[in-house]
């Protein structure tokens, strides 16, 4: 089935309810792979909704710092429009394409549905805190709306929230509006070289909790970067030119002995941390685990990974382990009141172990209740977590 506009998303949902027909959303296909395998009782796979049409910026008001688009319009499209405009989307989306070895177009719709935040998800919050309202059909096949389009306006916020990291599980989206944030001219990313994880992760949460307001903070172990020892702090700060200077001064002082050089490709490299980009080529199980950053240290020194990252200041945790890994790794991140998410594994282990670990039993219930409320018949995307 294929849906170009709102009417004919509402003509097919109403179609598979009838037929009692599951379907899995499908747009640019970017993300098709996380979470576990859309398959019917049968073991063979959904009928396809595919919603690519439902494309293009529908609304753009740089003075308002609001963009209205259908959520098959391609993220590539948006940063572009924006960056024209020196404006940017605040939870810097990320895309997972290379990660997972996608061919697809990665879209806003899906950056949303997946709650794919990158680094600079650590100065403006995520897609949830910059999503505004949205236009979309239930399992009924009636349309509803939540949220608004202006900045604001608060009405109806948890609404729109629900939908960001839902995966697609409660309803077809139609059209979003996001709150966007101007883009600064200029950034340095700094090195903080040969230091080991306990005091790296423990130097960017002095930056976090400082005025700089970072646009990034990572940590990687040796291994990632040449030259880099034990491992690096990286800090990205952005402004015009001489408050940025400011800030960098501002930064090695808060640092105290400590020389941070500056990165000459700091841009891309944060997009690479931050969209899981480096792990493509490595062997394994890809998990990203989210926990305090006070915990970090501790949560990293228990998983003893070969290969891991630390980003948002280490509230990100990301690592590649082997398949039998799995429990082990759920357990820590459960230990330190965390979330591990299983981002990319074979469709036996997805299957296994779906995207998140099993919810506690009264989560559980509100989850379902929350489910059925939208969809009664669980006809979208069922079964993906």
């Amino acid at each position: 089935m294929r849906a170009d506009c709102e009417a004919q998303v509402i003509e097919a949902v109403r179609a598979a309810r009838a037929d009692r027909t599951p379907v899995e959303i499908v747009a640019g296909g970017t993300r098709r792979s996380v979470g576990r395998p859309m398959l019917n009782e049968n073991g063979q796979a959904l009928a396809q909704l595919d919603v690519s049409g439902l494309s293009g910026i529908r609304k753009y008001e740089p003075e308002e710092l609001i963009v209205t688009a259908g959520p098959a319009t391609p993220l590539a499209e948006i940063v572009g429009t924006l960056a024209a405009r020196n404006q940017r989307l605040g939870f810097d989306p990320a895309d997972w394409s290379r990660l997972l070895g996608s061919n697809g177009v990665a879209t806003l719709g899906g950056a949303l549905s997946a709650d794919a935040s990158g680094s600079g998800r650590l100065r403006h919050g995520s897609a949830r805190d910059s999503l505004l309202g949205f236009h979309a059909v239930n399992g009924l096949g009636e349309v509803f709306r939540g949220g608004s389009r202006v900045v604001k306006n608060v009405t109806g916020f948890d609404l729109p929230k629900l939908m960001c990291g839902a995966f697609g599980t409660l309803a077809v989206l139609t059209e979003v509006t996001f709150r966007v944030y101007p883009r600064p001219t200029h950034s340095v990313t700094l090195c903080l070289k040969d230091i080991d994880a306990a005091n790296g992760l423990a130097a960017l949460r002095s930056i976090a909790h400082s005025a700089l307001e970072p646009a990034g903070l990572a940590y990687l172990p040796a291994g990632w970067l040449p030259d880099i020892g034990q491992g690096a702090a990286l800090i990205r700060l952005e402004g015009a030119p001489q408050p940025l200077e400011e800030k960098v001064t501002m930064a090695h002082g808060l640092l105290g002995h400590a020389h941070a050089a500056r990165v000459e490709d700091g841009i891309d490299l944060f997009a690479r941390i931050g969209s899981g980009a480096l792990f493509a080529d490595i062997e394994g199980d890809i998990w990203r685990l989210q926990v305090a950053p006070a915990d970090a240290p501790r949560v990293a020194n228990d998983l003893n990974a070969p290969r891991w990252l630390g980003d948002w200041a280490g509230g990100a945790i990301w690592l590649a382990a082997p398949p039998a890994d799995a429990a082990r790794i759920r357990s820590i991140a459960a230990a330190a009141k965390g979330q591990a998410m299983l981002l990319r594994a074979a469709p036996r282990q997805r299957a296994s172990l779906g995207l998140f670990a099993p919810q506690p039993p009264v989560l559980a219930d509100l989850t379902r209740r929350v489910k059925a409320a939208f969809d009664p018949l669980s006809l979208f995307n069922p079964n993906r977590f």
